[in-house]
């Protein structure tokens, strides 16, 4: 069943009308209704294809939270062969947020790290709605430890509103985690690719996504804060989101402009929950193009064109 948002609160309405035709012909077949209903669908589509022609910042939000999206967890399954996943951090524990492994790509041997929201009640508390933990970003370290040893490139899919900032997070260093992995990030001599695929949040994020190349998913977001914790800094007030959305400049082409990201992987329309296949087929050809452009980079080469990219940052945001 289609999960609908505030902003597609009409296309719900016609797609539903449509259905009921149907339920009504089926119930009854003298009854012809496949006229009434194709002037719904057509409707429907061309509605479709308005809304997410030039959504606000904040309608983007919406869709790079939608549950429906694929998550890491369905790429993985759908893109990677082979896959063995790393449990723990050798201190505390394992955390559940964060799945990484050694597995194959097009059969070649990479590593893969991401975060995972779930996709039920049952699997959202137990991955903690894809926000990580001390524990989670030194089992990343322990990857890309891994990755750097034996050669193999690095991939990593970020979909997180952020690092959990709980009390008992705090007290087992989440700083100082998200900080060890995101210099993790920088002093690998392998090949290293992101690609936020619904949210991108905070030090959360910059942790996994300080790579070679970042890609972003159309309607993916990216940004130091979410707009409701932005909105009730600067505002006192989380119902001015739409605002904040609007000043983080986090869209997938804001960014693009900025140099944060190196490409925008298009969706499916009406967005990746959309079409989910359509969606992971599309991340599957970036992450191909993205470590193509890497082959025959030696250690040094990687490291340098990472620091290189991270340091021009600032210049580049001050020119846009």
């Amino acid at each position: 069943m289609t999960q609908y948002l505030d902003f597609e609160k009409p296309l719900a309405e016609i797609e539903g009308k449509a259905e009921e035709l149907r339920a009504m012909a089926k119930r009854d077949p003298d009854t012809d209704v496949s006229e009434q209903a194709a002037q719904l669908d057509a409707k429907a589509d061309k509605m479709l294809t308005d809304l997410y022609k030039n959504l606000t910042p904040w309608r983007k939000c919406q869709v790079a939270r939608h549950p429906d999206r694929p998550h890491c967890r369905d790429y993985i399954e759908a893109l990677f062969s082979e896959y063995t996943p790393l449990a723990g951090d050798r201190n505390f524990a394992d955390d559940h947020a964060v799945m990484g492994g050694l597995a194959r790509f097009n059969d070649r041997p990479v590593v893969v790290i991401g975060h995972e929201k779930g996709n039920d009640t049952k699997s959202r508390i137990e991955r903690n709605f894809g926000m990580a933990r001390p524990e989670g970003y030194r089992k990343a370290v322990r990857l890309m430890d891994l990755a750097d040893r034996f050669g193999l490139p690095v991939i990593t899919l970020v979909d997180t509103p952020g690092a959990y900032p709980g009390k008992g997070a705090e007290e087992r260093g989440q700083s100082e985690a998200i900080a060890r992995a995101t210099e993790k990030c920088l002093q690998i001599g392998v090949p290293l690719v992101s690609v936020i695929i619904g949210e991108g949040g905070s030090g959360g994020a910059v942790a996994f996504a300080t790579a070679n190349r970042v890609a972003m998913l159309e309607h993916s977001v990216y940004s130091v804060i979410s707009p409701e914790g932005c909105a009730s800094i600067l505002w006192k007030d989380a119902e001015k989101m739409r605002e904040a959305a609007e000043a983080l400049r986090l869209t997938a082409q804001d960014l693009k402009k900025l140099g944060v990201n190196d490409r925008i992987i298009p969706e499916p329309r009406g967005g990746a929950h959309r079409d989910r296949q359509a969606a992971i087929s599309a991340v599957a050809a970036a992450i191909e193009d993205m470590l193509a452009s890497l082959n025959g980079k030696d250690a040094k080469a990687l490291i340098r064109d990472r620091r290189e990219k991270y340091l021009d940052l600032g210049d580049r945001g001050l020119a846009a």
